[in-house]
């Protein structure tokens, strides 16, 4: 099942259970604008190469769009949708007034130089420049983009405006409109997510232990996050395999491991080689896919033994593998709860760029576990209330917010 298919079925789940209507579900269904561009390069050879390059605005009901560029050679049109209604939802269920968007280049930006990606992010930026804009649709980082990225389209929307427009991107070096805490904000929201799922199933998570697929920038910091806190962080991966160890890993000296030249994980003194899959199905208490869609699905969920699946990634978890989840009694935090942190921040970002006003780390962070703790706490009740699981609850609650806003904005003409 592809990441659309799973969206559209999530959606379906939420539509029938909120009893909403058929035109409704249609609209709620359709993005409302797609955009794909030519994204031509020059690579440091001389030669020319036509990259293909997306924008989809999913929602605008509650708000400017909002969501993530992401570079990666298997980005297309139908992932990007699902990912951009993916963000609507979660942009109503935390309580943000944002709609959902999201982008990406189809290209391997490891395969590119630091020169080659500058071109390839201006001139992807100069292309959807007519779609974006703070008042329209804010971008930010996703895969294989980072606080650089925003960087370089932040200065190619000002260069284009004649003057400097910080609130165009989130997810910025602090030294141009960034936020303080923005740049470990997904992972904090993870982080935040498991202690109060942990704490609602009356489980202390000082011990618990953790396998984390995806050391990337949301795995990574949120495996050192929850070390830090006392869980016991047993296995990680990244693309090449995975590393474990029964007795813990030390999450920030396998990210110096990384940054000093490592290609992987692989290989780190002391603990043992083991695939994506074998983590996926280890034994232990806390589960954290955040790497790409559908690695959970019908054919291993079975074999997945944690008790408690804290969706990192978008999408990690397809329809069927829920299924079977909720029969063995899994509890998963869906993706738009459990990773909705950074957009949090990235809201919070812009609010402070267009106020030309800065907050603290420290406020960042306690606003963040606020607003994260009160969207945890809604879609606890609406679950236990309606006997449905988190992933339903936390659909209901953002479907049936940006359904409200549709209705009470009317339709023009």
């Amino acid at each position: 099942m592809s990441a659309l298919d799973s969206a559209l079925h999530q959606l379906a789940e939420a539509v029938k259970q909120l009893g909403l209507d058929d035109g409704l579900h249609d609209m709620l269904a359709t993005p409302r604008r797609s955009m794909q561009v030519a994204v031509p390069l020059r690579r440091d050879d001389g030669t020319l190469q036509v990259l293909a390059g997306y924008r989809v605005q999913h929602n605008l009901s509650r708000g400017p769009a909002k969501g993530g560029v992401r570079f990666h050679p298997d980005t297309d049109l139908d992932e990007v949708r699902a990912l951009a209604m993916w963000m609507t939802w979660k942009c109503a269920l935390i309580g943000i007034p944002y709609g959902g968007a999201k982008g990406g280049v189809a290209v391997d930006p490891r395969l590119l130089s630091r020169n080659e990606l500058e071109r390839v992010t201006r001139r992807y930026a100069s292309e959807i420049m007519p779609i974006i804009g703070p008042e329209k649709d804010i971008p930010a980082p996703d895969v294989g983009t980072d606080e650089q990225t925003m960087a370089w389209m932040m200065d190619t929307y000002s260069a284009h405006k004649g003057y400097t427009v910080t609130g165009v991107v989130t997810g910025k070096p602090v030294s141009v409109g960034g936020s303080e805490g923005r740049g470990g904000a997904t992972s904090k929201g993870v982080m935040f997510s498991t202690f109060f799922a942990l704490r609602e199933a009356g489980v202390d998570h000082r011990g618990a232990t953790v396998a984390v697929q995806g050391f990337g920038k949301v795995g990574g910091l949120a495996a050192q996050y929850l070390h830090d806190a006392g869980c016991t962080v047993v296995a990680v991966s990244d693309v090449k395999g995975g590393v474990y160890n029964p007795k813990g890993l030390n999450p920030a000296a396998l990210l110096k491991h990384l940054r000093s030249g490592a290609e992987s994980v692989v290989g780190y003194p002391g603990t043992d080689t083991i695939t994506n899959e074998q983590l996926l199905e280890l034994d232990v208490d806390v589960l954290v896919p955040a790497a790409l869609e559908g690695v959970i699905h019908e054919e291993n969920a079975d074999r997945v033994l944690a008790k408690f699946i804290i969706e990192g990634a978008n999408g990690p978890t397809t329809p069927d593998a829920d299924a079977i989840l909720e029969q063995r009694k899994a509890v998963v935090v869906p993706d738009i709860l459990a990773n909705s942190g950074g957009v949090a921040v990235s809201y919070f970002e812009w609010v402070q760029d267009l106020q030309a006003y800065f907050w603290s780390e420290d406020e960042v962070n306690d606003r963040l576990r606020a607003l994260m703790e009160s969207a945890y706490d809604g879609v606890s009740a609406l679950s236990a209330e309606r006997g449905v699981s988190l992933r339903t609850a936390a659909q209901m609650i953002g479907v049936g917010r940006v359904a409200d806003a549709h209705r009470t904005r009317g339709l023009y003409p």
